[in-house]
C-alpha cells in the first residue's frame, strides 16, 4: 500500500507542535556582540540570556577544556551539557543528525541522495508518541532541555555568525535545529553481523563452512547448520542491499572516515574493571574503564559535569547524546564495555512471479508496505525513492529479476529500541535498585560496571536480545514466516553478579557467559580472543592492595600473549635469511613498547604469517571470503604437529615460517631502514587524527592534521591501540578516553579524552589531551566545588529571559 509521508508524518507534526508551544524550541536573546566574547581570564564572565530556564545556569570551564554546569534543577543541567556539546562539537553532532535524518543530499548535491535514501527506510515505523510516552517524565524533561541547550547555541550563532564552527563558511551550510522527536525517529541500523551470515552462507554453498572459524571463532563452541529452505547458492553481499553503501562520498577515498562509537578493527573492544574496597591500598572501591572506540577523526567522547539539586555526574558523553556514558555520580562510578547480542537478522524474500510488490509470508503472498518519500537535492530536482517494508522489517535489497528481496529485523526498529534515553536514565539513578530500573531503556548490547561509596561493586549485562521462533542468527534465513522474531527479552534474562567474592570484577569482550547459562538463550557466537582479559585477570588476581596507579598501568600494559606464544613456536632449524629477525625476538620480553625494535619487528611477522597461512589453507573459490584469520586460529595452525599444510605437515610449517621471518626482515629494513637499532614499533604506529572530511582541501587547510608520535601496543593488548589489517599501521582504534576512578575520594580520578574536548582548532583544547594520551599521563578528573574553581578558565552564565 502506498503512503506519502514517512516515519509517522502526522503523529511527527502533532508532537512537533506541541513541543513547540510547550517552548522545548529555544531561541535566545543576546547581549551585545562584543560582551559575547570569551573573557580574558577566569574572573571574567560571559553572559548570556537563554529563554527556558527555571533559574541560571553557571558553566565553568577548567584548565583541561572540561565544562562544569551548574544548574538549579535536573532539565536545566541537560540544558546546559546540550548548550556546551554544541559550543564545543557543533559540526560533528550537525553532520551526524543529518546523516541519520537523511538529510545530506539538500545540502551537498546529488551524490548523497543513495544515503539519505537508506536512512530514511531504517526511520521508526511506529508511534512517535507512544515511543515518548514510555520515558519517565523526568528523563523525558531532561531530553527535551538538552535539545533546547543545542538549540539556543544554534541561534546564539544564527545572530553573531562568528561563533560559527569553520567548516560552515567552507561548505556554505548552515546547523539544523534539533527537535526532541528526532532521538526516536533515527535508529541509524548498521550492518552488525550481517555480512557475517552472508559470507557463511557462501561458504556453505561452497562445501568449506568450515572455513569460518579461520575469519570468525564461535564463542561460545557452536555447530552450525544452514537454515531449513536457504539456498546458500544464491545468497550474495547483494542480498545486504543498501547497507553496503558505506562512507560518505565526499571526494576520493582516504583511510580516514567518520569514526563509530564502537570499531571492528583488529581485537579492538573496551576493557573495565572494579576492585572492592577489600583489595585496594585505599579501601575504597576503584573502578577503571577505557572504551575502545574509533581514533583518527572526530573524538567519540565529551566529558562534561551536570550538577543541579539531585544530580551530581561526570564523564564522557556521546555528542548528540544526552547524558554521560561513563564517569561517576556522587554515589557512585559506573563504566561500560561492548557485550554481545546478535541484534539484527538478515532475511531472504521471495517474489511473487506475478507481482514483485508482493512476498511469499505464512503460507500467503503479502504486499510490501511501500512509502514513497521525496529527498531534496542541492542544485537539482528532488529525488522520489520508495521505501518497502516486509513483516520482519526494512527492505534493503529489492530485485524483481531474480524474484528476490532482503529484509532485516532489528532492535533498532522496534518499540523501545531507541537508546536516547538511557544514560539519562542512569545518570539519575542513586543506587543499584535505582540503576535496574533505568536499564530498562537500554537497549544496546552492554556490560555495565558499578561501584558505590557503600562499597559494594557489580556487574550487569543490559540490552535487549530477540526471541526467535528458529534459528541461531549466524546465516541469513528465509523470510517465510518460519525463522521470524517473536518478541525480546531484557536485561533481566541476561546474566549478573553483585560483590564477587574474589573481589574484583573485569570484562574485556571476553566470553563471559555463565557455564550453565542455557545454551537456548545463548545471545550471540561472536565474543572476541580473551586475551586482554587474561592478562587483566593475572595482573589483578596478584594484587591485594590495588591502587589508582595500578590501574593507570594496567590500562597501558603493552605485553601481548599472542607475541608470547608466536615467540615459543619459532623454528629451531633456520635459514641463514631468516636468522636475524629469530635472533632479534627470541630475546624479547614480549612488550609492545612504543620505543622496541622487536614490537615492530613482530607486527610486520605477524602480518606476513597471516598473509601466507591464509594463501596456504584456503582453497581457491574461497579466498574472497576468507581474506582475514583470527589471531587464535593463526596461533592454532602455527602449533605442530597438527598444521593442515602440505603432506609433511611439520616440513611445510617450519618452511612457512622461515619464509615470513625472512620476509619481516626485509620488509622491516625498508619501511624503518637499514639499522635495526634505530627500529621503533611507534614510527609505524603513529597516531594521526584529522577532521573525516579532510579529503576536501579547504577542510584539510583550515583543521590541521593531529599528529607528530606515534604509540605502541596493538588490539590484543590491554592498551589496545588496533590497526586495520593489512592498510598499513597507522592507529586506528583503542582508548581514547580512559577513566580511573577512586570512588568516594572523587578528586583523585584521573581521565584523557584524545584529542582534546573541542574540535574547533582556534580553541586551546583542540589537542591539549594528545601529548598526555601519547605518553599515559592521566590528567585530573575535577570534581568537588573547591577543586574546579581553583582551576578556573573561563566562565558563562545562562540567565533566564526575562518575560
Amino acid at each position: 500500500m502506498e503512503a506519502s509521508a514517512v516515519g509517522g508524518e502526522g503523529d511527527r507534526g502533532m508532537l512537533n507542535r506541541r513541543l513547540f508551544l510547550l517552548g522545548s524550541a529555544a531561541s535566545l536573546a543576546l547581549a551585545p556582540a562584543a560582551a559575547r566574547q570569551q573573557p580574558s581570564d577566569a574572573s571574567a564572565m560571559l553572559r548570556v540570556l537563554a529563554p527556558g530556564l527555571s533559574a541560571p545556569i553557571d558553566i565553568v570551564d577548567d584548565v583541561y577544556g572540561v565544562p562544569h554546569i551548574r544548574a538549579g534543577s535536573k532539565p536545566d543541567a541537560y540544558f546546559g551539557q546540550g548548550y556546551v556539546v554544541a559550543r564545543d562539537r557543533m559540526f560533528q553532532i550537525d553532520l551526524r543528525l543529518r546523516r541519520e535524518l537523511g538529510r545530506l543530499a539538500e545540502v551537498f548535491g546529488p551524490d548523497f541522495a543513495g544515503h539519505d535514501a537508506a536512512a530514511r527506510l531504517f526511520h521508526y515505523r511506529g508511534n512517535l508518541d507512544a515511543e515518548l510516552a514510555r520515558v519517565p517524565r523526568e528523563v523525558l524533561a531532561c531530553a527535551r532541555a538538552y535539545v533546547a541547550g543545542i538549540n539556543a547555541r544554534i541561534a546564539e550563532m544564527e545572530t553573531d555568525p562568528a561563533l560559527l564552527p569553520l567548516e560552515y563558511a567552507i561548505l556554505g551550510v548552515k546547523p539544523l535545529r534539533w527537535n526532541l522527536t528526532d532521538l526516536v525517529l533515527a535508529r541509524d541500523v548498521q550492518m552488525g553481523n550481517m555480512d557475517d551470515e552472508v559470507r557463511r552462507a557462501q561458504l556453505a554453498a561452497l562445501g568449506m563452512l568450515e572455513l569460518d572459524t579461520l575469519v570468525a571463532p564461535l564463542r561460545p563452541a557452536w555447530t552450525m547448520t544452514v537454515p531449513d529452505g536457504l539456498d546458500t547458492a544464491a545468497v550474495s553481499p547483494a542480498d545486504l542491499g543498501s547497507l553496503r553503501l558505506g562512507r560518505l562520498p565526499f571526494g576520493p577515498e582516504t583511510p580516514v572516515a567518520e569514526p563509530p562509537d564502537s570499531s571492528t578493527a583488529g581485537n579492538a573492544g573496551s576493557n573495565a574493571w572494579t576492585v572492592a574496597g577489600t583489595r585496594t591500598a585505599t579501601g575504597r572501591p576503584i573502578l577503571a574503564n577505557d572504551p575502545h572506540l574509533g581514533i583518527g577523526g572526530f573524538g567519540p567522547r565529551h566529558v562534561v559535569h551536570l550538577t543541579a539539586p539531585g544530580l551530581d555526574v561526570i564523564g564522557g558523553g556521546n555528542p548528540g547524546l544526552p547524558g554521560i556514558m561513563q564517569g561517576h555520580t556522587d554515589r557512585f562510578a559506573f563504566g561500560r564495555t561492548n557485550f554481545h547480542i546478535d541484534q539484527s537478522d538478515l532475511f531472504v524474500l521471495e517474489l511473487d512471479p506475478s507481482d514483485p510488490e508482493r512476498y511469499r509470508h505464512e503460507g500467503r503472498w503479502k504486499p510490501f508496505e511501500r512509502i514513497s518519500v521525496e529527498i531534496p537535492v542541492k542544485g537539482g530536482p528532488a529525488r522520489t525513492v520508495t521505501l518497502r517494508y516486509a513483516a520482519q522489517g526494512p527492505v534493503v535489497s529489492h530485485d524483481p529479476s531474480r524474484r528476490r528481496a532482503s529484509a532485516v529485523a532489528s532492535i533498532a526498529m522496534q518499540p523501545g529500541g531507541s537508546d536516547s534515553f538511557a544514560m539519562i536514565a542512569i545518570n539519575l539513578a542513586r543506587d543499584w535498585a535505582s540503576l535496574k530500573r533505568a536499564f530498562r531503556f537500554h537497549p544496546s548490547p552492554t556490560n555495565f560496571h558499578y561501584a558505590d561509596v557503600d562499597g559494594n561493586h557489580g556487574w550487569q549485562v543490559i540490552g535487549f536480545a530477540p526471541a526467535r521462533k528458529r534459528g541461531d542468527g549466524l546465516m541469513p534465513v528465509p523470510g517465510d514466516g518460519r525463522f521470524d522474531w517473536t518478541g525480546m527479552r531484557d536485561f533481566r534474562s541476561l546474566p549478573s553478579e553483585y560483590n564477587p567474592a574474589k573481589g574484583w570484577f573485569a570484562s574485556a569482550n571476553q566470553n563471559n557467559l555463565p557455564a550453565d547459562y542455557p545454551r537456548e538463550r545463548i545471545p550471540a557466537f561472536s565474543f572476541r580472543d580473551p586475551y586482554r582479559y587474561d592478562r587483566i585477570v593475572e595482573l589483578l588476581s596478584k594484587q591485594d592492595k590495588h591502587s589508582l596507579a595500578d590501574s593507570v598501568r594496567l590500562q597501558h600494559d603493552t605485553w601481548s600473549a599472542p607475541a608470547r606464544q608466536l615467540l615459543a613456536l619459532l623454528p629451531r632449524q633456520l635459514s641463514e635469511a631468516a636468522r636475524p629477525a629469530a635472533a632479534m625476538l627470541s630475546g624479547w620480553n614480549a612488550h609492545l613498547d612504543a620505543d622496541s625494535a622487536p614490537a615492530a619487528l613482530f607486527e610486520i611477522l605477524w602480518r606476513e604469517l597471516g598473509d601466507r597461512m591464509l594463501a596456504a589453507v584456503v582453497p581457491a573459490p574461497a579466498k574472497d571470503l576468507v581474506t582475514e584469520i583470527a589471531a587464535s586460529e593463526l596461533l592454532r595452525l602455527l602449533e605442530p604437529p597438527d598444521v593442515p599444510i602440505g603432506a609433511a605437515p611439520a616440513a611445510a610449517r617450519d618452511a612457512l615460517f622461515d619464509a615470513a621471518l625472512a620476509s619481516a626482515w626485509n620488509r622491516a629494513r625498508q619501511e624503518l631502514g637499514p639499522d635495526p637499532s634505530q627500529w621503533r614499533w611507534a614510527r609505524l604506529h603513529q597516531v594521526r587524527i584529522e577532521h573525516p572530511l579532510s579529503r576536501i582541501p579547504a577542510i584539510a587547510a583550515a583543521f590541521p592534521a593531529i599528529e607528530g608520535a606515534g604509540s605502541g601496543g596493538d588490539g590484543y593488548t590491554v592498551m589496545a591501540r588496533g590497526l586495520s589489517p593489512g592498510q598499513g599501521w597507522r592507529t586506528t582504534s583503542g582508548a581514547s578516553y580512559l577513566q580511573v576512578i577512586d570512588v568516594g575520594a572523587w578528586d583523585n580520578s584521573v581521565v584523557l579524552n584524545l584529542p582534546g574536548q573541542s574540535n574547533d582548532p582556534r580553541s586551546p583544547h583542540y589537542r591539549d589531551h594528545y601529548a598526555p594520551w601519547i605518553a599515559g599521563d592521566m590528567l585530573p578528573m575535577l570534581f568537588s566545588r573547591a577543586a574546579v574553581d581553583a582551576r578556573t578558565e573561563r566562565r558563562t552564565v545562562l540567565q533566564p529571559k526575562p518575560s
